[in-house]
């Protein structure tokens, strides 16, 4: 295994399936939910794989994290800092809670669609600061060990799938690259040794 620390600061996102669930409590609406599910492998594309380990947000639910519609940084649900947003690490996941403001019209609306059904997906976007790889048959297994916390979304349709996994793509094929030229100065170099 190989550990990696990441020195390019781009924001990634990473969609999930969600089991969210409103809630009415004292005339309070909450959608609540776990944005991330820890240690579960995700294809980011054909060969890569991708899991976030449980240790991933520590220090970061002490910062002040915003939940947000859609990643649209205008669309603010809640934040931490003033507990309209709850967020927890648990051994399943990063679990939060959204207290839905009344007097918003776009939040009230997306409130009713995940009631419904019809929006059923969350997201998260970070910057991986440590990361392992793990070389498999099947390709590699990135591990997020820790990360910067950006914000967490609801979604309908993921960001992910376009702009981050190519960004992502050509990241790790320059890896790839960088890694298969050393394996070969490597053996170049036990090769002048024998012949030494």
């Amino acid at each position: 295994m190989r550990k990696e620390v990441r020195m390019e600061k781009k924001i990634q996102y990473r969609t999930n399936k969600i089991n969210f669930r409103e809630k009415e409590d004292n005339k309070e609406l909450r959608i609540e939910g776990y944005f991330v599910v820890y240690d579960d492998e995700t294809m980011l594309w054909d060969g890569v794989y991708e899991k976030i380990d449980r240790h991933a947000f520590d220090g970061e639910l002490e910062k002040d994290i915003r939940a947000l519609i859609g990643h649209d940084m205008e669309k603010v649900l809640g934040r931490t800092k003033n507990k309209t947003l709850t967020l927890k690490s648990d051994d399943k996941g990063l679990w939060g809670s959204i207290l839905i403001n009344r007097n918003d019209p776009e939040a009230l609306s997306l409130y009713q669609k995940v009631k419904r059904g019809d929006v059923d997906k969350c997201s998260f976007g970070f910057i991986p600061t440590d990361e392992e790889s793990e070389s498999r048959d099947n390709g590699t297994l990135f591990t997020v060990k820790k990360c910067d916390l950006i914000e967490v979304s609801v979604v309908a349709f993921p960001a992910y799938e376009n702009t981050s996994i190519s960004a992502r793509k050509k990241d790790f094929e320059k890896k790839r690259e960088e890694f298969r030229k050393s394996k070969l100065k490597e053996k170049l170099n036990e090769v002048k040794n024998l012949n030494a």
